[in-house]
C-alpha cells in the first residue's frame, strides 16, 4: 500500500511511517508531496493519506498523526512500551502539550534539526526511523520513567 504526507518529515511525519511499517503495513511505500497536493495526489494513486489538512488519520481531539494511528488500529492495547512512545510523540509534536513528557522537547529538537542536515526527504526518513527504533527500545527497557 502506499502512504502519502506532507514533504519535509519531521516528528509526526518520521514517527507515523516508522509506526506503519512495524506495525501496520512492513511493505508500506510513504511518498511526500507538497501540502496543498496531498489529497489529490494520493487520491490519484489510490494512496491512504496521513498528518496533512483533510488526511484521513491526521490531527483529532488534541491527540497527534500518530496517536490517532495507534488508536484506529488498536496498537497500544497490550504494548505499554507504544503507549509510553506515543506519550513522548504528542509532547514533541503538539506545542500547547510540549512539557507533558520530559523527552518532548528532546525529539523535537531532534526533528527540527534532522530538516538543517537532510534535503532529500526518504534519506531523513530512513535516518530518523533510527530514532524511533531506539525510543521504542528504551521505552521498552524502561516503561513508565
Amino acid at each position: 500500500m502506499q502512504w502519502m504526507t506532507r514533504e519535509r518529515p519531521k516528528t509526526d511525519r518520521i514517527a507515523c511511517p516508522w509506526l506503519i511499517r512495524r506495525f501496520i503495513d512492513p511493505e508500506a511505500e510513504i511518498l511526500f508531496a507538497p501540502a496543498g497536493e496531498v489529497l489529490e495526489r494520493a487520491a490519484g494513486l489510490g494512496a491512504r493519506t496521513f498528518d496533512a489538512p483533510g488526511a484521513e488519520f491526521t490531527h483529532r481531539d488534541g491527540r497527534c498523526s500518530f496517536e490517532v494511528l495507534i488508536d484506529e488500529f488498536g496498537l497500544a492495547a497490550d504494548d505499554p512500551a507504544l503507549a509510553r512512545l506515543a506519550r513522548i510523540v504528542h509532547a514533541a509534536d503538539i506545542v500547547d502539550d510540549r512539557t507533558s513528557d520530559p523527552l518532548g522537547a528532546g525529539l523535537e529538537a531532534i526533528g527540527s534539526g534532522g530538516l538543517d542536515v537532510e534535503d532529500d526527504d526518504h534519506r531523513l526518513l530512513e535516518r530518523g526511523s533510527f530514532v524511533y527504533d531506539a525510543l521504542y527500545a528504551w521505552c521498552r527497557r524502561h516503561g513508565n520513567d
